[in-house]
């Protein structure tokens, strides 16, 4: 899963960047209202968290942004300001939560798991397709109720087309889904093949009802498959 952390003060958006990192997320930062609203702009991401008090700009008019372009991202507002009616705008603008500063890590690791298990039918992120089922949190898959061990980035790669059954999906925006920033402006794409490879051979290899297929001059499409085919 893909985070954007927009927050102009370095270290702490240091000591965010690595406990997501270490939380498996795929991480980029934004220290500016402008920068932030760059990346908003290009890419997509599964939570924000958005600071209020930027240099040049304040996060709410971001906030305002990211809804008028009617983009699905999870909103946490970061923000030394605890004041009730920062709080009820900003949950009124449409976030998803509010956390002030100073925080701990454990929490904020705590409230994006929040925001997405919401962001999920039934509140539980367990993700099933075909005999395939995946949990995002801890990192593990199953095919058949049978464990199939993948390494990080094949885990990363089957999480992004299991969240987008049959859509097509481009390999530069695989690419900078999984691997961050500006991995799509790549001369190629040999890692994503290379990984793609070796996750649909361990997936056919397990008796996996879903596979990845190569749609000729575009990218990807994850399909569930009878058994036997």
């Amino acid at each position: 899963m893909k985070i954007l952390i927009v927050e102009d003060e370095p270290s702490l958006r240091e000591v965010m960047q690595r406990a997501l990192v270490q939380e498996h997320y795929v991480v980029e930062t934004a220290a500016t209202y402008a920068e932030a609203d760059a990346r908003i702009a290009g890419y997509s991401y599964d939570c924000i968290l958005l600071d209020i008090m930027l240099p040049d700009g304040n996060g709410l008019r971001l906030l305002e942004h990211i809804k008028r372009l009617r983009k699905r991202e999870n909103v946490i507002i970061i923000s030394a300001r605890d004041s009730l009616e920062d709080k009820v705008l900003g949950l009124e603008q449409g976030a998803d939560d509010y956390l002030p500063k100073p925080f701990h890590t454990a929490e904020l690791l705590a409230r994006i798991r929040s925001v997405l298990r919401r962001g999920r039918s039934g509140g539980d992120l367990t993700i099933d397709l075909g005999n395939v089922s995946l949990e995002p949190e801890g990192r593990r898959v199953q095919v058949g109720g049978v464990e199939l061990p993948l390494l990080k980035k094949e885990f990363d790669i089957l999480l992004y087309f299991m969240q987008r059954p049959n859509h097509l999906v481009d390999k530069s925006v695989l690419a900078e889904a999984v691997w961050g920033d500006h991995a799509d402006q790549a001369d190629n794409f040999h890692f994503v093949y290379a990984q793609i490879k070796n996750l649909r051979h361990k997936l056919s290899e397990a008796g996996a009802t879903i596979e990845i297929r190569a749609v000729y001059g575009f990218g990807y499409k994850l399909v569930t498959t009878t058994a036997d085919e």
